[in-house]
């Protein structure tokens, strides 16, 4: 294992890499003065991924006259393509702002550690948030495993990621 002289004491890397991406996690939110709205409640609506209404957007839908936001299709057929399996983006509606609904495979996901996992869901809120969008990300179970929600009234737009507990577990792993 190795160690690192860290004070005068001999300290273990993955323990100061916890301590460390735990500090970088954490501290942004403790920091936060205009708060992050919590994510959507509303439930995963699969049954869409097969009838789209006029209001949704999945990753079959194709717009012939005009490019479509948001933009995950390219998201999808670059990296990944064998990860994210589908999605249905929903409109602004009343209070409830826009969101995407990302539906994963659960093979591939759970073979992610957790860093792996945050850096997918910071990578596809990043590109959903650029067209307004929050995202939340399930499996076909309907587990909800990861959110990135923004407060938009901002400039730049404060995000927040929230990532499932049992996610976490990963981590200890990749050190």
């Amino acid at each position: 294992m190795l160690k690192h002289k860290f004070l005068g004491r001999q300290t273990s890397l993955p323990l100061l890499l916890t301590i460390s991406l735990t500090t970088l996690l954490v501290s942004p939110s403790l920091a936060q003065t205009t708060p992050v709205p919590t994510p959507s409640s509303a439930p995963l609506q699969l049954d869409l991924l097969a009838k789209p209404k006029d209001y949704v957007i999945t990753a079959s839908t194709i717009n012939l006259e005009r490019l479509t936001t948001p933009s995950l299709w390219w998201a999808k057929e670059n990296s990944e393509n064998k990860l994210l399996d589908n999605w249905i983006a929903y409109p602004a509606l009343g209070k409830e702002p826009a969101r995407a609904d990302l539906i994963v495979n659960q093979q591939i996901w759970s073979l992610l550690d957790y860093l792996e996992r945050y850096d997918f869901v910071n990578r596809l809120g990043g590109v959903a948030r650029k067209d307004g969008y929050n995202v939340r990300v399930f499996n076909y179970q309907q587990e909800l495993l990861a959110t990135y929600t923004c407060n938009f009234n901002t400039s730049p737009a404060l995000c927040n990621i929230q990532m499932n507990a049992q996610n976490k577990l990963g981590l200890l792993r990749s050190l």
